[in-house]
């Protein structure tokens, strides 16, 4: 589809603007020079496509957010170093204190730590941070790449004993290589909001411009590194409850009735970043584009284990479970669960997807195989699917135990009890504006501005109505709708909107609001201070926008 656009650019200065940025970023460190003549070659290619304005203008703000990125790499470069006034360890002193009764050390970089009293607070689990005990955390962090920022190693700092000598620093990660050295290449509009593992939405303005969006500008959710898949003998294992096991490979799998369905994907930390603004939570800061709509082909995953001996209503079956083939360092894989309710549900449309938007999907959105779950938050929608498992319980999985979860406002992470919160399957309503974004110049034509978002809600309950306000919610317009018709009670895409507000005379600015209903009638809420969690998901408050008024000359 091609990408449409309401942006109007002047290129001859972009370009020249824009490679001299890019000229700028390479000579910035000899590691930048790589990826810096890597975006140039991308650049070169991109500006000659039909949407070359755009993407001029989405690689200025790529480079943008990523030296904002990079310059908080070279902030937590100065954490691990030598610090005076402490004892130097030799490794082989650190290694004796590989357990709690013998005391837990690490090392980063320089830096020895005794972290014995922070493994039962650690929000990952105990058992993951004790791979590192009596060596090194520098391996396991670069798997975990979200662990390197000031706040964790101004954490870590507390537990300093201190210090290693350069050379047995060395010699303690000689052997380490870079997991994510095989990364796939990325769309230089999407910005990122970590690098390692990557994880990127696109610039929010360009979002309502596709009703469906386009593979490439599809924001980007990896929790490990993207593995490296060999396709000749790659096979989904299928075992557990009520089936003889049985392996599929891509050929195999392709055998069963195909089925596309037009479904929404969202993060369950989409809009964090309007959460931590009333106080802060631990995660990505992603904007409002951690979200698109894509159509998904595959086979129904219970047309899958009905062939595999599943019966309709099987005793003792309570979840189907999945795991991906990206691992952690220990080979664990990244894993989550629905209820079987939802997997045999003849208009459940759960797929094992191996397209997207007609094509095979990339790498970064889960080929060959991922699970497209309609209605449920992103995290359950498991990419590059190894195996499933037919359970009477819930996976196991860091991620839905103790992670994708929400919590009253006032639990924190002292309180904060995971078990006694069911993990996030449906998502609620939610909607948000994409064009003007927050504290653009906007121009009223005729005493009006235009409005452009999208809107969605988990279980596929229909966008019914989305209300927008420009004066505090005294007078509200409802907006225009484009959606997909459904062809059963559930609607799994999104909906896109658009309104026309007025702007009050002399205005130099105008605050709109957003709101969302759905078909059960369910709406956002007003506030995020009374919905705010320490994980920061869940964000779904009315979307509020600044718009300042272009006057014009007088």
């Amino acid at each position: 589809m091609a990408l449409k656009t309401s942006l109007k650019l002047r290129l001859p200065y972009q370009v020249h603007s824009y490679a001299q940025t890019l000229q700028a970023f390479k000579f910035s460190t000899q590691e930048n020079n790589d990826r810096s003549n890597y975006r140039k070659s991308i650049y070169k290619n991109v500006v000659g496509a039909t949407f070359v304005g755009v993407a001029s203008f989405a690689l200025y703000r790529y480079l943008e957010d990523e030296k904002k990125v990079l310059a908080a790499t070279e902030e937590i470069t100065q954490s691990g170093n030598v610090k005076e006034g402490l004892p130097f360890y030799s490794l082989d002193e650190i290694r004796k204190h590989d357990s709690k009764e013998k005391k837990i050390w690490i090392t980063y970089k320089q830096g020895v730590y005794d972290i014995t009293e922070f493994i039962p607070k650690h929000p990952g689990g105990g058992e993951k941070i004790m791979m590192a005990a009596g060596g090194s955390v520098d391996p396991f962090w670069m798997i975990y790449g979200v662990h390197r920022n000031q706040d964790i190693l101004n954490m870590l700092e507390q537990y300093r004993i201190g210090n290693l000598s350069e050379e047995e620093s060395k010699i303690s990660v000689q052997d380490m290589s870079d997991p994510y050295a095989f990364e796939p290449r990325r769309h230089p509009a999407l910005q990122p909001r970590s690098l390692k593992p990557y994880n990127a939405e696109p610039p929010l303005k360009l979002l309502a411009d596709n009703f469906i969006t386009p593979t490439e500008l599809f924001f980007v959710r990896n929790h490990l590194p993207v593995p490296e898949i060999d396709i000749a003998t790659y096979e989904i294992e299928i075992e557990g409850v009520g089936l003889k096991p049985i392996k599929l490979n891509l050929e195999k799998l392709k055998k069963f009735k195909r089925h596309t369905v037009t479904a929404a994907v969202q993060c369950s930390g989409n809009r964090r970043s309007e959460m931590i603004e009333v106080k802060p939570v631990k995660g990505l800061s992603w904007g409002q584009a951690a979200i698109g709509n894509a159509t998904w082909t595959g086979v129904r995953l219970r047309d899958v284990l009905l062939a595999a001996g599943l019966k309709e209503d099987p005793k003792g079956v309570e979840h189907i479970q999945f795991e991906g083939l990206d691992t952690d360092p220990s080979m664990n894989p990244y894993g989550a669960s629905i209820p079987i309710e939802k997997a045999l549900d003849p208009k459940g449309d759960v797929l094992l997807a191996f397209e997207m938007n007609g094509q095979p999907l990339t790498k970064d959105h889960g080929y060959p195989v991922r699970v497209v779950v309609p209605g449920v938050t992103g995290a359950r929608n498991v990419k590059w699917l190894g195996k499933i498992i037919v359970s009477g319980k819930e996976s196991d999985s860091h991620w839905q135990q103790n992670d994708y979860k929400g919590f009253s406002p006032s639990t924190d992470w002292d309180t904060v009890d995971f078990s006694s919160a069911p993990a996030i399957q449906e998502l609620p309503v939610i909607s948000a504006i994409c064009d003007p974004i927050q504290n653009e110049k906007v121009k009223p034509v005729n005493g009006k501005i235009p409005i452009r978002g999208y809107a969605w809600s988990g279980g596929g309950r229909k966008i019914v109505r989305v209300d927008v306000t420009w004066d505090q919610g005294k007078t509200w317009s409802v907006a225009t709708l484009e959606q997909e018709e459904a062809k059963h009670p559930h609607h799994w895409g999104w909906s896109l909107w658009k309104v026309e507000v007025p702007v009050p005379q002399n205005a130099d600015k105008i605050e709109v609001w957003a709101k969302a209903v759905d078909s059960q009638y369910n709406s956002q809420p007003e506030s995020f201070a009374n919905i705010w969690n320490l994980r920061g998901v869940l964000s779904n408050a009315y979307h509020r926008v600044t718009v300042n008024i272009d006057k014009g000359k007088k």
